[in-house]
């Protein structure tokens, strides 16, 4: 029987994906997720949509109306036609609590956990897990940074979401949780005390009597005789395209007398390119004019005439903005694990991979940047960028100017930048490194970064599509944690 996993915070289900599609020698799913809380409506259609296909996948039919969906033939609407699919996206829905998790709304959260334990026949002895990570804006650097004369930051209740996580392991008693958290979180302090050690704390001896040992993922130990940075994983070293590094906690009910905790294996280190080198080549739209082929043609052919492409690649000239959906043939088999994770040839084509709209002045600038990207090996800083290419910023061109990386290229043969949920309203720090494509990530790009497989449809509007992306967990660390979670408790 499948070990149940409940999901707070849930995003999109980055997470949720990972323990999910985990089957360890077998053929069937070591998790089977029976309950999902996210705030967010679009990540909550997200999680929905997701959890449907799972379980078409499982009985073996509606699958069809799934990749229609994902192909944009029917809409959400519209796939009560399938009796299969229906029935899989009711069951779905029953799973994914539209709720905000707090104080105001503890009565009903503990309501629907004890519901959803009660429906999967979990007793005070069965095993199952509790995962999930509360927003960390309270405690990423850039969240502190843009905060710092902020009077209210003190008493922001992001500081203390957490504490939903004490209530669930009072209350509920889990054998097993993982915690998730940005690396900003070893540094944040409230009320001039360390966040980090607050939590280790409270988490260790939540209220109802019940303790918990805290380990970690990467290193033998736990909290007491770690230091706070063994708690950090960094994807990168596990075969994620992007360097994106989290503080990651493992908690084991004391009485279950676990005594070791093995490690997450290394995996050989993969590239942007590795990730995003085979889609489809696009370009951007333009603010004004978001069609005009012609235009953004004339400006591209300005910029490689000031600063002339590095390198001999062919230059592309006439690229389109891709779409929702792109036919285009994925191999059906590859000797890279990263692809065989990412691609689907089920699917046969290439969902949510269309261009935003830049202004002219940024496409050059991206031109720029991907071109000295191609010559250096790194991405430049606005020093580097020449004077005609500075933003018209009063600061831009002073000595202690802040922000240097604010147009910052990824490079191909290198581990992406941490792609956040910031992404969503600033394609600047995402540029393409391919020059001739002058702009920045669609969200299909962005996904594969963080490892969602090419089959993940991501519901609501493009905007929020980049927010849930940024805002996940990577679906291929977490299927990595899932296996050691999965040998903790094959063992109790």
């Amino acid at each position: 029987m499948a070990i149940p996993v409940v999901d707070l915070f849930a995003g999109p289900g980055g997470l949720n994906e990972g323990f999910s599609s985990f089957k360890g020698d077998g053929v069937e799913p070591t998790f089977q997720n029976i309950a999902s809380f996210e705030m967010d409506a679009s990540a909550c259609q997200t999680l929905t949509v997701r959890g449907a296909f799972r379980r078409a996948q499982r009985a073996g039919s509606g699958l069809d109306t799934y990749y229609r969906l994902l192909r944009g033939e029917v809409t959400l609407a519209e796939v009560d036609g399938d009796p299969s699919f229906r029935e899989a996206l009711a069951a779905s829905r029953a799973e994914v609590h539209h709720l905000e998790l707090g104080p105001e709304t503890r009565r009903l959260s503990n309501r629907l956990m004890r519901d959803a334990l009660k429906l999967a026949k979990v007793d005070e002895n069965a095993v199952w897990a509790l995962v999930g990570g509360p927003p960390c804006q309270a405690y990423s650097l850039a969240g502190r940074s843009r905060r710092t004369r902020d009077v209210t930051f003190e008493g922001d209740k992001k500081h203390f979401l957490y504490r939903e996580y004490l209530n669930i392991l009072a209350t509920f008693r889990p054998p097993i949780f993982v915690m998730e958290n940005v690396k900003g979180l070893l540094s944040s302090k409230h009320s001039g005390l360390g966040m980090f050690e607050r939590i280790i704390d409270d988490l260790s001896a939540p209220s109802g009597g019940v303790r918990y040992s805290i380990h970690s993922f990467t290193q033998i130990g736990s909290a007491g005789t770690l230091r706070p940075d063994d708690f950090v994983v960094r994807a990168e070293d596990y075969g994620v395209p992007q360097r994106r590094h989290r503080v990651l906690l493992l908690g084991l009910r004391e009485d279950l007398q676990v005594r070791t905790v093995p490690q997450v294996a290394l995996s050989e280190r993969t590239t942007v390119r590795d990730a995003i080198g085979d889609l489809p080549a696009l370009r951007s739209g333009l603010s004004k004019s978001p069609d005009d082929l012609e235009a953004w043609l004339s400006i591209r052919n300005a910029a490689a005439q000031a600063f002339p492409r590095n390198g001999s690649g062919r230059q592309r000239t006439r690229l389109s903005r891709g779409g929702e959906w792109l036919a285009y043939p994925t191999p059906s088999a590859s000797a890279s694990p990263l692809a065989r994770w990412l691609e689907d040839p089920a699917a046969e084509g290439i969902a949510q991979h269309a261009t935003r709209g830049h202004m002219s002045e940024d496409l050059i600038r991206y031109w720029f940047a991907a071109n000295y990207g191609l010559r250096h090996g790194v991405s430049p800083t606005l020093r580097d960028f020449p004077n005609e290419l500075l933003p018209l910023h009063a600061n831009a061109s002073a000595e202690n100017r802040p922000f240097e990386d604010r147009f910052r290229v990824q490079l191909w043969d290198s581990p992406s930048t941490t792609v956040v949920s910031h992404i969503a309203k600033d394609g600047n720090y995402y540029i393409h490194p391919d020059p001739d494509q002058m702009r920045s990530l669609t969200v299909r790009e962005a996904a594969r970064l963080q490892t969602f497989p090419d089959n993940y449809l991501f519901m609501g509007n493009r905007t929020s599509q980049y927010a849930q992306v940024g805002n996940a967990v990577p679906p291929l660390l977490a299927h990595k944690i899932a296996e050691i979670v999965a040998q903790v408790a094959i063992g109790l």
